[in-house]
């Protein structure tokens, strides 16, 4: 879950077009270390600018989680604000924001990501605070109650008071037996009221452990300037027993499910959640490909189609979350106001039925490249951007080396390819469909 003001984490790698440069240049740029410990530093020296970006990348995310403790990762997210024996509550922004510096966090399903943006100037300051909240977090019992207040109130704004978010955490339930997918990322009201110091000190030791974080850095910095801070600050942390690993395995889905909602809501939503690929599948590039077709701007297919031609639709957004496990690619559908859903659903229906059994057609393809190429390359040219993508390879899709091969497996993508992954994906009997009608104010 973000912080205020930040963009919500990529779950789908931007895809370069056909005519994109076959590799992404900057490799020799990149080097990596282990500590002793087990923590990774990798570290891309870019001196474009006299600045650092750096972000750590811990493995813990509501797939982690347990039924009556859920919300526990996004809590740690705010908690990590909040203060050691040695700094205060607010010295941590105090002290880089006096250096003209900033940060931010968010939590997902399989990882917290916490990012600094300073001046070089301040290296040691912000590997010295970073050092010192993965061990000597403060768990105070007011700061804890103060933090639990503002996630609930997080909680009423994201999903009880958002009809999308709401009918978004039903569908997610439903579509999840066993793995914990299941659970929301923001907690389940019931357990953010619960949690006990207790509680909180065991999930800080088990996933805060320096083996089980990896921090990235690009920037005006050295590589061996890196390390040597890296060993000065963080070495001495000590290495934690493993965390337990994720075991489950959600069983095959064999029938579509289905949630109806009914709600105060001026006009009806459709979502649907069909079952996807981890993040590292060899489909992915395909798969991003495909997405990028259907529903990015408005010359998109779905776009085309509902919004442009028919008028049954406001708006259409994809996403597929790309998680260490299999998950699923979401597709939501605000309708226009007085829009039947059962009809909107006929009709979208169609659509991706021709999709699954044709694929798309080369123009269309040629746009989803051209549309990723952009996105891609414009994340890159920024040492945050940079910083982002190395942390996002290296945790999920088999090592930050792969990034640089990125281009070259998405410009080999073919409308075969991608007319195989539609048949895949777009299986009504691997989805669950949530639709939440408007209902009048008073209405049972």
């Amino acid at each position: 879950m973000n912080r205020p003001g930040l963009p919500p984490l990529p779950r789908r790698l931007s895809a370069p077009a056909v005519h994109a440069p076959a590799r992404v240049p900057g490799q020799a740029a990149v080097r990596s270390q282990v500590l002793e410990n087990g923590l990774k530093i990798i570290v891309w020296s870019d001196h474009s600018i006299p600045s650092v970006a750096l972000h750590n990348w811990v493995r813990v995310g509501s797939r982690n989680e347990v039924p009556g403790l859920t919300g526990l990762a996004h809590f740690f997210e705010h908690m990590m604000f909040n203060g050691t024996a040695r700094h205060g509550a607010g010295e941590f922004d105090r002290l880089m924001e006096a250096q003209g510096g900033s940060n931010n966090a968010f939590t997902c399903d399989d990882v917290t990501v916490y990012q600094d943006w300073f001046p070089r100037g301040a290296l040691d300051l912000v590997f010295e605070l970073e050092a010192d909240r993965i061990q000597g977090l403060s768990l105070d019992p007011a700061l804890i109650e103060s933090e639990r207040g503002v996630v609930h109130s997080e909680r009423l704004l994201r999903v009880e008071d958002n009809n999308a978010g709401y009918l978004s955490e039903q569908v997610q339930a439903e579509a999840f037996l066993v793995h914990p997918y299941r659970f929301p990322t923001i907690g389940l009201p019931a357990d953010i009221k619960s949690w006990t110091a207790q509680d909180l000190w065991a999930f800080y030791r088990t996933y805060y452990a320096p083996n089980n974080q990896t921090i990235v850095l690009v920037g005006d910095v050295s590589h061996e300037e890196a390390f040597a801070l890296a060993r000065r600050h963080l070495a001495k942390l000590p290495r934690q027993p493993q965390p337990p690993a994720i075991l489950v395995r959600e069983p095959e889905q064999l029938g579509e499910r289905r949630v109806v909602v009914r709600r105060a809501a001026q006009m009806a939503l459709l979502q649907y959640a069909y079952k996807a690929p981890a993040a590292a599948d060899p489909l992915g590039p395909a798969l991003n490909l495909l997405l990028t077709a259907l529903t990015d701007g408005n010359a998109s297919r779905l776009h085309r189609l509902l919004v442009e031609q028919r008028m049954i639709a406001q708006d259409v957004a994809a996403e597929w979350h790309q998680g260490f496990d299999p998950s699923l690619c979401w597709f939501w559908f605000t309708l226009a106001e007085g829009v039947d859903p059962h009809t909107a659903r006929d009709l979208i229906d169609a659509e991706l039925a021709g999709i699954a059994a044709a694929g798309i057609d080369a123009a269309d393809l040629q746009r989803a490249g051209n549309l990723n190429a952009a996105a891609f390359w414009k994340q890159l040219a920024t040492i945050d951007g940079k910083a982002h993508l190395l942390g996002e390879f290296e945790a999920l899709r088999g090592g930050w080396q792969q990034l640089f091969q990125a281009p070259a497996r998405h410009a080999e993508v073919t409308r075969e390819q991608i007319a195989a992954a539609a048949r895949l994906l777009l299986n009504p009997r691997r989805r669950t469909v949530g639709m939440l009608l408007p209902q009048a104010q008073g209405e049972s």
